[in-house]
C-alpha cells in the first residue's frame, strides 16, 4: 500500500515482549503483535545508506530460540539477543520500495535480515543479497536458496569433503538443512540415513526425498542398535543437527577418519542443563574429526552454490519442502511450533504476496 507524501500506513509487527528465563520453553504470548504507522515516502533519510523494504516471506530458524534468552557473554552465541519492545528480527525475503544504497534500487527483490514486519528500514542492507533469479518460488530464499541451503552445502561439501559410496547419516533430517544434506549426498551416490520425529517425516524422507532408509528416533529406544541395523559396516560422514544421545550413540557407530558436522544441536535448545557427550574417547579412538560451523562461513560461496543447485532445481533432481502459514499475524504460533517439530519441511511465514 503506498502512501501519499507525509501519509504514514499501517505496519503490522511482531513484537518481542520479554527474555525467557533460562531453560523456559517458548511461548506464543512472549511475542505480541502490534501495528505502528510508518511515513513510505520520507523512510529513508537523505544521505543514509538505508533501504526500506515490504517484507513478503520470512523464515523461522532453530537458532531464534537462542536470540530470544538474554545472552551477557558474546561467547555464548554468533548472533545478538531480541530487543524486548522491539521486532523480532529475522531471514527473509522482500521488496525494495526506496534505497539510499547503490546495490539496491525501487523494485529489487532481496534476501537477509529484516523485521518480523509489513515494512522494516535497513540501516545495513549490506546483510542482504539482491535476488537475481525469479523463475524459482521466492519462499525459497528463505530456505533451499538462503541461509539453509548454505549451511548444507558449505558443510556437506566443504567440511565433509564426501565421496560417492560413503555412509551418510543425517538427524533432523526432514528439516531446512537435513533434507537438503541428504539429497546432496544422494546426488554425489552415497549411502543416506536420515532419523525424525513421526511416521509422516520418515514417509517424506523415503519416498519424496529419496532417502535410502529413515527411522523414527522416538520409537528407537536404542540408538546405538538402531545405527547398528542401518549402518553394519559404520558411519563414514554424520551431519550433526540435534547433539545429546544422538551424537553419543553415532560416535560409537563411526568409521575410521570419519566425519562430523556440527550445524546446530536442537535438542539441546529446551533444556535448563545441556547433556553432555560421553562417548567423546571415540574421536581419538577413532581419529574422527568433528567439527562446528555456521553459515556465514560459507557466505563468500553463494554464488558458487547457486551455479550448482538451481539447474538441480529445474530438472527437478532437487524438492524442498515447505511448511508455509500465511498472516504475520500466525508467525508466533509458527515459530513456536518449529520447537516441537509441528512443522514438516521449512517453517516459513507468508507475510505478502505482492
Amino acid at each position: 500500500m503506498e502512501s501519499k507524501h507525509g501519509e504514514g500506513v499501517r505496519n503490522k509487527q511482531v513484537i518481542f515482549r520479554d527474555f525467557l528465563a533460562k531453560g523456559a520453553f517458548p511461548k506464543e504470548s512472549d511475542m505480541e503483535v502490534t501495528e505502528s504507522t510508518i511515513e513510505l515516502t520520507r523512510a529513508v533519510a537523505e544521505g543514509s545508506k538505508g533501504v526500506l523494504v515490504k517484507n513478503l516471506y520470512l523464515s523461522c530458524d532453530p537458532y531464534m530460540r537462542g536470540r530470544m534468552r538474554e545472552l551477557t557473554d558474546s561467547s555464548q552465541s554468533y548472533i545478538a539477543s531480541f530487543q524486548p519492545g522491539l521486532p523480532v528480527t529475522g531471514l527473509g525475503v522482500a521488496r525494495v520500495l526506496e534505497s539510499g544504497h547503490p546495490n539496491f534500487k525501487k523494485g529489487d527483490l532481496v534476501w537477509g535480515i529484516t523485521g518480523w514486519e509489513e515494512y522494516s528500514l535497513l540501516p545495513a542492507p549490506e546483510t542482504c543479497f539482491k535476488i537475481e533469479h525469479t523463475d524459482v518460488p521466492l519462499s525459497y530464499y528463505t530456505g533451499l536458496l538462503g541461509m539453509p541451503g548454505l549451511t548444507a552445502y558449505g558443510g556437506f561439501f566443504e567440511l565433509c569433503s564426501p565421496k560417492k559410496g560413503e555412509n551418510v547419516f543425517i538427524s533432523a533430517a526432514s528439516g531446512a538443512v537435513g533434507q537438503l544434506v541428504g539429497q546432496f549426498a544422494k546426488l554425489l551416490g552415497c549411502y543416506v540415513v536420515g532419523s525424525a520425529g513421526s511416521k509422516e517425516k520418515v514417509d517424506l524422507l523415503k519416498q519424496k526425498l529419496g532417502f535410502d532408509e529413515a527411522f523414527n528416533y522416538k520409537e528407537e529406544s536404542d540408538l546405538d542398535a538402531a545405527l547398528k541395523r542401518y549402518f553394519p559396516e559404520g558411519i563414514d560422514i554424520y551431519f550433526e543437527n540435534v547433539g545429546g544421545k544422538t551424537l553419543d550413540a553415532v560416535l560409537l557407530n563411526m568409521k575410521l577418519h570419519g566425519r562430523i558436522a556440527a550445524c546446530g544441536m536442537i535438542s539441546q535448545y529446551n533444556l535448563e542443563q545441556a547433556e553432555g557427550v560421553h562417548n567423546l574417547m571415540q574421536i581419538i579412538a577413532k581419529r574422527v574429526r568433528m567439527e562446528g560451523f555456521n553459515a556465514l562461513d560459507y557466505y563468500h560461496l553463494y554464488p558458487k552454490f547457486l551455479e550448482m543447485v538451481l539447474p538441480q532445481i529445474k530438472e527437478g533432481r532437487i524438492v524442498y519442502v515447505e511448511d508455509v502459514v500465511e498472516g504475520l499475524e500466525n508467525g508466533p504460533a509458527a515459530l513456536v511450533g518449529l520447537f516441537s517439530g509441528r512443522n514438516v519441511g521449512k517453517q516459513v511465514v507468508l507475510v505478502s504476496r505482492e
